[in-house]
């Protein structure tokens, strides 16, 4: 008897401590991993808020201590990206509007109404999201500035809108290209998204009379917020982040209508080198909108990659 309680004692204690030394190896994982992505993040910060003088004698994560702490690199990079951030979400919003409307309606066309010739305008579709941005800056730039130039047309009209300024209308061109650009990748994701819809939504609202333009605004629009969530938290930060067309339409950052993309790369940059607080400073202000945009929409983008999953 003595001997099976023994045993089972000792299997009881045999099993407690692999248990224990599992949740040790998963913690130590998860913190190992937890620092690995943390520690950049809290080294800019640290760098943001120090001197340059602290910035050169100590190590970049460690907090600013004393003389070494300054809110003034915050103070000049916002300054500076005031503007620029006029600028990129004047340029962003627009084009992520039209870009993700768009796309919904040519995916629902692609995916849940049947007409010829379907099939090759989807090829035409998937074909645009392997064109590289590298092939086509050259006609671009020719495109909008000598052949067609829209925002030489548009100054007058911007120029007595209240709230903008004429030099705004520089920023056409490149929502313009942003939608044009957009709108493949979006298209496919929102055709993922409408192909696990049953068919026979679409097929109902037809034997009741429905047209098609009556089932997407009743049916189908109400039912892909989920998915307007998370494609247009994608959009806009790839449009919000883009720099090469920006370079190549507007290619100054002194320019008056220039993104902040544009303008984070003279942030901080002298003839004695460059200034690391102040470069931070810029790169945690800029980021802000999308980070704001991800915790709005949040709940959204969750759902939004529950029913892509599914």
């Amino acid at each position: 008897m003595s001997q099976s309680t023994s045993d089972t004692n000792l299997d009881v204690a045999s099993v407690v401590e692999d248990v224990n030394l599992r949740r040790v190896g998963h913690y130590t994982i998860v913190i190992l991993f937890l620092g690995f992505f943390l520690l950049p993040l809290i080294t800019g910060i640290m760098t943001a808020l120090k001197t340059s003088t602290a910035v050169a004698n100590t190590l970049p994560f460690m907090p600013p201590l004393g003389d070494g702490f300054t809110l003034a690199n915050l103070e000049y990079a916002f300054n500076r990206l005031s503007y620029a951030f006029v600028n990129s979400l004047l340029m962003a919003i627009p084009a992520t509007i039209i870009n993700v409307l768009l796309a919904s309606m040519a995916a629902f066309g692609l995916t849940m109404v049947r007409w010829r010739g379907q099939l090759g305008i989807l090829v035409l579709f998937l074909i645009g999201i392997f064109v590289p941005y590298q092939a086509v800056l050259v006609p671009l730039a020719r495109f909008w500035n000598n052949i067609f130039p829209i925002a030489d047309m548009l100054e007058p009209v911007f120029a007595i809108v209240p709230l903008i300024q004429g030099y705004h209308s520089a920023l056409v061109p490149l929502i313009i290209t942003h939608v044009a650009y957009g709108i493949p990748i979006c298209m496919l994701l929102f055709r993922s998204y409408y192909q696990s819809l049953p068919n026979s939504l679409v097929e109902a609202a037809k034997i009741d009379g429905a047209s098609i333009t009556k089932i997407y605004r009743r049916i189908i629009l109400p039912i892909s917020k989920p998915m307007f969530g998370v494609v247009f938290i994608y959009q806009f930060t790839q449009i919000y982040n883009e720099f090469l067309f920006s370079f190549t339409l507007i290619t100054s950052a002194n320019s008056s209508e220039a993104p902040i993309t544009l303008i984070i790369p003279t942030i901080g940059t002298s003839t004695s080198g460059i200034d690391f607080g102040i470069r931070m400073a810029a790169a945690f202000l800029a980021a802000l909108p999308t980070i704001i945009l991800y915790v709005a929409f949040a709940e959204q983008f969750a759902k939004g990659l529950e029913t892509e999953s599914a």
